[in-house]
């Protein structure tokens, strides 16, 4: 059970505190169901109710400054995504986005980076699946990580692009 002031990640919300917990008192609401009440960081205004007795889904701490550190060290180890059939390449990228695994989100962006590489190099502009995969998968990771290092987001993508760009350094 999480904490009231906790931080957690939820979903595509990203990283929320956890300001109470308490009974809803919404017509066809189970009253005597609790729910954490949810305030995401990057959207003002905002409260998500989760009820306590879900499982825990899409719902975990926020990763502790060690194991950023340690994700950091890992980038350039982390596999991309292989999808050999194009018509696949969305339903892999949702269930590694919507695992909540920083790890698979660092997947689809080393994937998507080498990929718009590919692309450019061919005269090609990038897929707006791949685009918009890209993205999603970015702004959750980028978030965590600014948050768990108290940097804004664009200083996190560029440490992330010279981890990814690391391990090509090393294969020249």
């Amino acid at each position: 059970m999480f904490e009231i002031g906790e931080y957690i990640i939820y979903g595509q919300s990203g990283v929320c505190q956890v300001e109470d917990i308490t009974h809803l008192d919404i017509s066809g609401v189970d009253k005597q169901k609790l729910y954490y009440v949810l305030v995401p960081l990057n959207t003002r205004g905002s409260r998500i109710y989760y009820p306590i007795d879900r499982e825990k889904q899409n719902v975990r701490p926020v990763i502790t400054k060690e194991m950023a550190m340690q994700l950091l060290d890992e980038i350039p180890t982390i596999e991309t995504i292989h999808v050999t059939v194009d018509k696949l390449r969305e339903e892999c990228y949702k269930k590694a986005l919507y695992s909540g695994d920083y790890h698979s989100w660092v997947s689809i962006i080393k994937t998507l980076y080498h990929r718009r590489q590919e692309r450019l190099a061919q005269g090609k502009k990038m897929a707006s699946v791949d685009e918009r995969y890209l993205k999603m998968a970015q702004d959750s990771l980028y978030g965590e990580l600014a948050f768990v290092f108290g940097k804004e987001k664009n200083e996190i993508e560029e440490l992330i692009r010279e981890h990814i760009e690391e391990k090509e350094l090393e294969k020249a």
